[in-house]
């Protein structure tokens, strides 16, 4: 039976969103979770995957534009009506010149879909080491050195050496779309804090040397203060959104973590009403599926603020882009070792960790968010709140 493909609504604000890219073309089959096209909304672009096995009949939508939500984008079968149906014969408005076979029944992220085109490859002689098999970037043979060409000596000093050049990726496009957006946009401002997290760090060596089953990382802490805050002080939890100010009753938290493919932030929910083990579980869990592929949609939306710690590269501090979407986020830098007056005026050794809060003008004031980023420093220089509920 002909079923039509619509433009999904891929969180609570999303009214819209651009085609991307058709990952099958007229006359394919397709088996249930296969992905048949990307889009991209405000926070990322989403491969959006068949919900049942069938055929592709059309896709009546080009690439590249931008459709409202529930928009007819193309045409499947289901095949429930008997023998399935025919496609017709337009060929598909994606399909590129000259462009190798590519299987696409075989699970594949979308970056790895490319470059095989890129580079001629059959995707079935490709074995993949993601989830299901699915094949990731770096499961693909190297591309073939292009021959040298004839040309000039070496550049002189008037004529500097050409680099390499490459298209972007969709994820690449969509993080360079939503972040330049989101700086010419939203109002941001920022708050810098130092918390001292010697007590954080000396209970999580306790925690993970007393048991082997969940191992606590710095950034679990650090998402469980966040949550905390978050019910502590409501009003901070809020977005700005077309209709007004959004009050978010969940205590949900975005994760920034670096993918293959680029940056994803999975949403932890209500972690502020969990204890620090089960945000640990969480957020392990949501660490894993983000580096396996591509995050559904759901997996990325809500939240009104997103940690991203970069504590393990030696930076002191980090400030960040704030996600479209959402209204802060926190940006992490190491913990550094340096000497501080105690109270008798005596030098006293310090581990401190470096917080910078980009928070959005048009729904936080600067009174309203440096006391929720007070908040989350108190949790952090207090760890033992934060391993019961």
């Amino acid at each position: 039976m002909r079923q039509p493909l619509l433009v999904p609504k891929l969180g609570l604000t999303m009214e819209e969103g651009v085609l991307v890219e058709w990952l099958l073309q007229p006359g394919q089959a397709f088996a249930a979770g296969d992905g048949l096209f990307v889009i991209e909304s405000e926070k990322a672009a989403n491969e959006i995957a068949a919900e049942a096995a069938g055929v592709l009949l059309a896709c009546s939508a080009p690439v590249g534009t931008t459709l409202p939500v529930g928009t007819v984008i193309g045409w499947w079968d289901d095949g429930a009506g008997g023998q399935a149906a025919v496609a017709p014969a337009a060929p598909a408005p994606v399909a590129a010149a000259h462009t190798p076979p590519v299987d696409t029944r075989v699970p594949v992220t979308p970056l790895a879909r490319r470059l095989a085109r890129q580079r001629g490859l059959d995707l079935a002689q490709v074995r993949g080491s993601g989830p299901r098999g699915r094949i990731r970037a770096r499961d693909l043979p190297a591309a073939p050195l292009p021959a040298p060409s004839p040309g000039p000596g070496p550049a002189s000093a008037s004529q500097p050496a050409v680099g390499s050049l490459r298209k972007p990726s969709a994820s690449e496009l969509t993080v360079a779309r939503r972040l330049t957006q989101a700086k010419q946009q939203i109002p941001h401002f920022y708050l810098a804090l130092e918390a001292e997290v010697s007590a954080l760090l000396t209970l999580r060596e306790q925690l993970n040397a007393a048991q082997s089953g969940v191992r606590f990382t710095v950034s679990h802490f650090i998402v469980a203060a966040i949550g905390r805050a978050l019910a502590e002080r409501p009003q901070a939890n809020r977005v700005w959104t077309d209709e007004g100010l959004l009050s978010l009753e969940a205590t949900d938290v975005g994760l920034a973590v670096n993918a293959e493919r680029g940056l994803a932030v999975p949403v932890l929910r209500d972690v502020g009403r969990l204890p620090l083990a089960e945000v640990a579980r969480a957020a392990a869990a949501a660490v894993q599926r983000a580096k396996a592929g591509p995050l559904g949609a759901a997996e990325m939306a809500g939240g009104a603020i997103t940690v991203s710690n970069a504590g393990m590269f030696d930076v002191s501090y980090m400030t960040s882009i704030i996600n479209p979407g959402q209204s802060l986020i926190l940006g992490v830098g190491s913990v550094r070792e340096l000497f501080r007056p105690d109270a008798q005026g005596q030098p006293a050794l310090r581990r401190e960790m470096g917080l910078v809060l980009s928070a959005d003008h048009r729904v936080h004031d600067g009174v309203g968010a440096l006391a929720f980023l007070q908040r989350v420093v108190a949790h952090l220089q207090q760890p033992l709140g934060l391993l019961v509920s």
